[in-house]
């Protein structure tokens, strides 16, 4: 296994724009998230279209809609971190979770708690900071894509996890 001194250096400043999304059938019924990363710097970041750099689809079992969102804001944060990133951006369709990370709604389900401290925890880890607003659905179809193929590809038999990272 290569160590870290054997990776070429990470261009500094990197940040990535997150859209994520949660899919349940039924509430709770099968679930999943999906979650697309765009880099900052590309001048089509903010487009709803713009195809992504690094992507996650994961099916989660049975779980709510807002396990589901939490999972997606979690694995996308996760992989931002680990692809270097020092700032992201998310633009979510879930008003609960962006009132929650900005801490002016209490976080009641005791379901969501662990996750929206690990969401927390990592984007207080980004040193150039985060941001989250609210979008409509509408402008998270890519996401919303990646969480519902998850739960078509485990009832076909495929894998839970799908995380696609940049070249």
């Amino acid at each position: 296994m290569a160590d870290d001194r054997e990776r070429p250096p990470r261009p500094p400043g990197v940040g990535y724009l997150i859209r994520t999304d949660g899919a349940a059938r039924g509430n709770p019924g099968p679930a999943s998230a999906g979650a697309v990363l765009i880099r900052l710097d590309r001048r089509d970041a903010r487009d709803p279209l713009a195809p992504p750099d690094a992507s996650v689809s994961e099916y989660l079992g049975i779980r709510t809609n807002n396990v589901a969102e939490y999972v997606g804001v979690v694995r996308a944060v996760a992989l931002a971190r680990d692809l270097g990133a020092e700032r992201v951006e998310m633009l979510l369709d879930s008003k609960l979770i962006v009132e929650q990370l900005h801490g002016r709604w209490r976080v009641k389900d005791a379901k969501l708690q662990p996750l929206w401290a690990e969401a927390v925890r990592t984007l207080k880890s980004f040193p150039r900071g985060w941001t989250a607003g609210h979008v409509p659905r509408a402008q998270n179809g890519a996401a919303d894509a990646l969480a519902n193929a998850a739960i078509d590809r485990v009832a076909a038999g495929g894998p839970a996890v799908v995380i696609i990272r940049p070249d």
